[in-house]
């Protein structure tokens, strides 16, 4: 990776953490370098216009810098400042939707940047640390069935959309996987979606829900952060809490436990689930890398599932 060729510093505040500027650079090329380049200069700019002071070691993920403030009123927030993008920009709106209710709450935003205001949850007490997976899988699900109760709001991507793009792409994929076994499963993956395609859905969906997506807090006992939304059907958010903590022995139940909370059609959610093993398979193709046996044990007992 090419150092940022200028300090990745706030004087008197934060080092911008240097593996955020690796996923940047890695996932955002040419954008990620700028984005780092210029988060100093940003994240001093949102702290002084929202009247804020640093409490706290910055955090990150794959994509954003998430840094514990304090408002002027002494109240505990986080400031998150991440590339804009299709993913992004839906955030504040669906956070907006949601209102606290069930996920965190959006204190203000910057519509230009994306840098968005948070309340501050507890992130020592993540879902991903509850020892037991099954009852991780019905946390996710028994927020999945509130959140996904909500209509998307006019505007919103669309999974009809993002569904039928993979359709029109997996010709050339299925034309790049030598593994014929592999490659048919692929293909039944496709057909699945093309079954529901045309009914994509209309609910407002988180897309990302995994264990390290829930995180406790004084008012909940868990809500989801980090959303990437779109508009569509339910069935489309099971397939992370399937693959946290992977166990092959138990994605059927896993699969069965979720549909019944949020008491789906089992085919219907089935297909979808398969139409997000599609796109990973998808992802990997056009990144050159090969396709994820854990991936493709979840699409083949999926696919095989009658019950």
């Amino acid at each position: 990776m090419t150092a940022p060729p200028h300090p990745t510093t706030v004087p008197n505040v934060i080092d911008i953490p240097r593996e955020l500027a690796a996923s940047q650079e890695k996932y955002n090329g040419e954008a990620g370098r700028a984005f780092i380049e210029g988060l100093p200069d940003l994240t001093a700019g949102f702290l002084d216009r929202w009247g804020l002071e640093p409490d706290g070691p910055p955090m990150h993920g794959v994509s954003a810098l998430v840094l514990p403030v304090r408002r002027a009123d002494g109240s505990p927030a986080v400031l998150k400042l991440q590339i804009l993008d299709e993913e992004s920009e839906g955030e504040p709106v669906a956070l907006r939707v949601w209102d606290g209710d069930g996920a965190v709450r959006l204190l203000d935003h910057d519509e230009p940047t994306g840098t968005m205001l948070l309340e501050r949850l507890d992130e020592t007490r993540m879902l991903s640390h509850i020892p037991d997976p099954h009852q991780a899988v019905v946390t996710i699900a028994e927020l999945l069935a509130h959140l996904t109760s909500f209509p998307a709001p006019p505007g919103m991507r669309r999974l009809g959309d993002i569904a039928r793009a993979m359709l029109d792409r997996t010709p050339w994929a299925l034309d790049r996987i030598p593994d014929p076994e592999a490659r048919r499963l692929v293909a039944d993956c496709a057909a699945a979606v093309r079954e529901v395609v045309d009914e994509p859905g209309d609910r407002l969906l988180h897309w990302d829900l995994h264990d390290e997506n829930v995180l406790a807090s004084d008012r909940a006992a868990w809500l989801a952060i980090d959303p990437k939304p779109l508009a569509g059907d339910p069935g489309f958010e099971l397939w992370p809490a399937i693959d946290n903590r992977y166990d092959p022995d138990d994605i059927l139940w896993r699969f069965d436990a979720m549909t019944d909370v949020l008491a789906l059609d089992r085919p219907r959610a089935r297909a979808w689930t398969l139409g997000r093993l599609l796109q990973n398979a998808l992802w990997d193709i056009e990144d050159g890398r090969p396709l994820d046996d854990d991936q493709l044990q979840i699409a083949r007992r999926l696919r095989d599932h009658t019950g």
